[in-house]
């Protein structure tokens, strides 16, 4: 089993922003930390003013996912719902949430691990 590695505070500005994996301009990811294994990641999350995440549809995971909003709003198209800075969500495995769209942009911390 890997472990994620040890780091001690760092700049997470130092990690590069990439594009995430789908059909979605706009939104990119730095991983500040993970396995290697699928949805064993710790990462900041960014989505552009005006993304729209309705091309990857509904989501749901093999994994848990622990997400805060540190900047900006996201609304949540199939619940028709607004979430903003300094609010948390904790989603277990096969919890549907998103598509999502942003008018101003947001940006999310985000950790996930093993069911």
């Amino acid at each position: 089993m890997s472990a994620k590695k040890e780091l001690e505070f760092f700049p997470v500005t130092d990690v590069p922003s990439t594009p995430c994996e789908g059909a979605v301009p706009g939104l990119t990811e730095r991983i500040l930390t993970g396995t290697g294994r699928p949805g064993v990641v710790s990462r900041i999350l960014d989505f552009a003013p005006g993304t729209d995440t309705s091309a990857n549809g509904t989501l749901t995971h093999d994994f848990w996912e622990e997400v805060y909003i540190i900047t900006g709003s996201m609304t949540d198209l199939r619940l028709g719902e607004t979430f903003t800075a300094g609010m948390f969500a904790c989603r277990p495995p096969g919890m549907e949430h998103g598509p999502w769209v942003t008018e101003e942009g947001c940006q999310t911390f985000e950790v996930r691990y093993e069911a």
